[in-house]
């Protein structure tokens, strides 16, 4: 992959680094977020799902509103030192506020949990990689040249974060929390500046006023690409919000079965990260629609072969399938959203029909799966949901717009299309 010229490898790095630093941040303390609520806060697998239920309702609440603001500063970093500095709390809110709060006052301490959470990380995370995405077209570069580094980042932080479990959850947190300062280091140095007329061209050309929104709720296409989200990438992320429990059940020692987690996350994001250099071009031949529907069987394939194995070495060769499960996903949604949306209302559309309709399943459903791990188990949960993934790939096959043209490198769509 080569950079445009040497004057914006600078920037390029350092947002590259700052993607990184995020993931790892993040990493360290979502990673294990339901091992850590059912081992250190002891809760139920049905109160784990509504935990992550009530963290999908404040995500959905901050999605959109980030997303507005995005298009709103374009490539302002204003944003960014918001999300920033709220990562920088990681370690004493976990420590000193969320984990007490849950074991005297659960109900407040979930409400206050899934504000932090969705500020720092579960509304945070769209807004980074929706700025990564600018950057990329304001650079004429791959978004996958970018946020292979945030996968490279979890790798890291996940090759060491279930040892350092075992030792305290308080050591990921802390680790989390300095990562972040030298993360707010970073976005200090980071300059963007267009330096094209074509660059300058993506920047003038995104002011979004409301009335982009209310045209883009209208859109018979942005139904259709929710309901692919609804019923494919719902069951995707429902699915891994609690398979470290699953996965930990495998091994008749806990700790163990921690840390080998841990180690295949790392490998699991060492996939992702390679697959962010090669996707790109494959989803480029095929079409982003495409790319959406083969990810539909990848993930159906995926949650069905979760629930038939009863093995540990089998269930460890499919956790880091995820990896290509994620890479594929993002990388065709952002393409396929860029074929058929205005750029101006690219964050808003991110942000509102992927993110936030991606959180609207965990108020939905979160609490119900949650319900079904411990009424039937997770084995025959995970079957019903890959077959529900295949089914509402098929549908898309019908309802995902075509492709009209084929996209020509380094340029970018400024109409709204439709198919």
């Amino acid at each position: 992959m080569k950079l445009v010229n040497a004057a914006n490898k600078s920037s390029y790095y350092k947002i590259s680094l700052f993607i990184f630093l995020y993931f790892f941040t993040w990493s360290a303390s979502i990673g294990l977020l339901a091992i850590w609520l059912g081992q250190k806060t002891a809760l139920s697998g049905a109160t784990i799902g509504t935990v992550f239920a009530v963290n999908g309702v404040f995500a959905v609440m901050m999605k959109p509103i980030y997303g507005y603001i995005m298009d709103k500063i374009g490539m302002s970093k204003s944003l960014l030192y918001f999300v920033v500095g709220m990562s920088a709390l990681m370690a004493p809110f976990f420590i000193y506020v969320y984990q007490p709060l849950l074991l005297s006052h659960t109900p407040l301490g979930i409400i206050v949990g899934a504000i932090y959470l969705s500020f720092a990380w579960y509304a945070g995370v769209a807004a980074t990689e929706s700025y990564a995405d600018r950057f990329s077209r304001m650079n004429q570069l791959e978004f996958g040249q970018i946020r292979m580094w945030g996968s490279l980042g979890w790798a890291t932080a996940m090759s060491f974060s279930g040892v350092l479990f075992n030792l305290s959850p308080a050591y990921n947190f802390i680790l989390g929390s300095v990562a972040s300062l030298i993360m707010l280091a970073v976005l200090l140095t980071l300059k963007v500046e267009p330096q094209t007329v074509a660059s300058k061209a993506v920047v003038a050309d995104e002011k979004i006023v409301f009335s982009d929104v209310i045209n883009l709720m209208r859109d018979r296409k942005f139904w259709a690409f929710c309901l692919y989200v609804a019923g494919v990438v719902w069951m995707m992320f429902i699915a891994e919000q609690q398979f470290s429990r699953y996965f930990v059940s495998f091994f008749s020692d806990v700790h163990q079965g921690n840390a080998v987690f841990g180690y295949l996350s790392t490998v699991q994001s060492a996939m992702e990260f390679l697959m962010m250099m090669g996707i790109p071009f494959l989803v480029n031949a095929v079409g982003a629609k495409n790319g959406l529907l083969l990810a539909g069987v990848v993930i159906g394939g995926r949650l069905i072969a979760s629930g038939l194995t009863s093995d540990a070495l089998i269930i460890s060769i499919i956790k880091p399938l995820y990896g290509v499960e994620m890479s594929l996903l993002l990388i065709s949604v952002f393409k396929y959203l860029a074929e058929h949306f205005d750029k101006r209302v690219n964050a808003t559309m991110y942000l509102l029909g992927y993110q936030a309709m991606l959180y609207v399943g965990s108020i939905l459903i979160a609490s119900p799966v949650g319900y079904l791990y411990e009424r039937i188990g997770f084995e025959h949960t995970y079957l019903m949901m890959g077959a529900i993934a295949l089914l509402f790939t098929l549908i898309s096959a019908f309802t995902l717009s075509a492709c009209v043209r084929k996209r020509q490198p380094g340029k970018e769509n400024t109409e709204v299309r439709h198919a």
